[in-house]
């Protein structure tokens, strides 16, 4: 058995919190970049431009890319192998707090959501927790944004709705959801599981590499054509028009009831914000 210091925890959260708002993801930038270079909209472009000006001056001055710097968002997985003589839990949010501090990034989380007094740390995390095989511990953080966040959805659907379905219940809300979750988007999906399951399916599919290929063929054929009729809608860049209303889209599924389909669906904004690391 292999123990892992309750510091070392610490000092990798707070770590993470700070990379991730301050360092977009280079696979990110890059599908930016090409967004940027195949955008035919004048102001879609102009908008990309700055979103790429604002991510690299975050970059080389070392300060949050966007003033929602996130509720804290942490993916655990734990090897069966490793032992720790201290609340796991804890630690991962002293870790938030830590980082929130010293990363100068702001507080947005509220004690209660009806009586919204600050906890002024940026916690408690959201933490998601699976044991693993081996002597590793896996930390994802993922900060996520109020005004993306507050374009999901899960919705029960029967098995007889299909492809083509599932297809028009993303296709709509992308379209009614417009420029509020700040696009260029990525497109979180999660079919299968049950009512909170799929949840979870569509906040992890957006931890994928922008550019991967779903593993499943039926579902990377789903994610392309989601995709292509996605940035056929003119939402564009912030909602002002244009070809890239979405970078990508990625479906995550799960085993379910014969008698349910839930689909969820869960957006990135542009910043896409995830850092992880290996103890």
């Amino acid at each position: 058995m292999r123990k892992i210091e309750k510091k070392l925890i610490i000092d990798e959260v707070a770590k993470l919190c700070i990379e991730a708002n301050y360092n977009i993801p280079k696979d990110v930038m890059n599908k930016l970049k090409k967004a940027k270079e195949n955008e035919r909209n004048t102001l879609g472009k102009d908008v990309l431009t700055e979103i790429i000006k604002n991510d690299e001056i975050a970059s080389n001055e070392k300060v949050a890319m966007c003033q929602d710097t996130g509720l804290a968002v942490v993916f655990l997985e734990i090897g069966r192998e490793i032992y720790f003589d201290f609340d796991i839990y804890e630690a991962i949010n002293e870790g938030v707090k830590k980082g929130y501090s010293e990363g100068y990034l702001r507080k947005s989380v509220v004690k209660s959501p009806i009586f919204r007094e600050n906890t002024k740390t940026n916690t408690p995390a959201i933490i998601h927790t699976k044991l693993v095989a081996g002597d590793k511990l896996r930390i994802i953080f993922a900060p996520k944004g109020g005004g993306s966040e507050n374009m999901s959805t899960v919705k029960m659907m029967k098995p007889s709705d299909g492809i083509e379905g599932i297809k028009k219940f993303v296709i709509d809300f992308v379209k009614n959801a417009g420029g509020n979750p700040c696009p260029p988007i990525i497109v979180g999906i999660g079919i299968g599981g049950n009512f909170e399951k799929s949840a979870i399916l569509a906040k992890e599919a957006l931890l994928r590499e922008i550019d991967d290929v779903n593993e499943d063929s039926e579902l990377a054929k789903i994610e392309n054509e989601l995709l292509e009729e996605i940035n056929r809608l003119n939402i564009g860049p912030m909602g002002f028009g244009g070809d890239t209303t979405a970078l990508a889209v990625k479906i995550k599924s799960h085993p379910c009831h014969i008698a349910s389909m839930p689909v969820a669906i869960n957006i990135n904004c542009h910043a896409a914000r995830h850092k992880e690391v290996i103890l």
